[in-house]
């Protein structure tokens, strides 16, 4: 029975950075697995993953490289979904207009660079936070 080739157990040696073309090395939080390059430090999270290490403790420390870097990562621009090849989405936070990212309308997977997810969580627990905090309307 041929195998998927989309399943992360076929294409983890395959993956390859879209901002840099490095090979991408796969890192676990919990149970979620997700892509990091193995040079710019760029996360790769596939569809919905960086929704759920978002309210997961500790889920920020996947995103160890440079935020200095990731800036500068930042300017490589149309580049390809690193697992289906198609042209990339730039996208922007709704909240945060300083958090630029890559999202794919074919697979919808998200690419993060360095630092980026960081920020991005970090913004959002803050959301959350001041949601368990706020009072009932009235």
């Amino acid at each position: 029975m041929p195998k998927n080739p989309e399943s992360k157990q076929d294409r983890e040696g395959l993956l390859r950075c879209p901002k840099c073309a490095s090979p991408m090395q796969p890192v676990v939080h919990q149970d979620t697995e997700v892509d990091r390059c193995t040079n710019c430090q760029g996360l790769w999270f596939d569809l919905l993953e960086h929704e759920d290490l978002k309210r997961d403790d500790d889920s920020e420390n996947l995103d160890l490289g440079d935020a200095a870097k990731g800036k500068t990562m930042d300017k490589v621009q149309d580049i390809q979904c690193p697992v289906c090849r198609t042209a990339m989405l730039k996208m922007i936070d709704r909240d945060r207009k300083d958090i630029h990212f890559e999202a794919c309308a074919t697979c919808y997977g998200v690419f993060f660079d360095a630092g980026e997810f960081r920020d991005w969580k970090k913004h959002h627990a803050f959301d959350w936070l001041k949601s368990l905090l706020a009072r009932e309307r009235k």
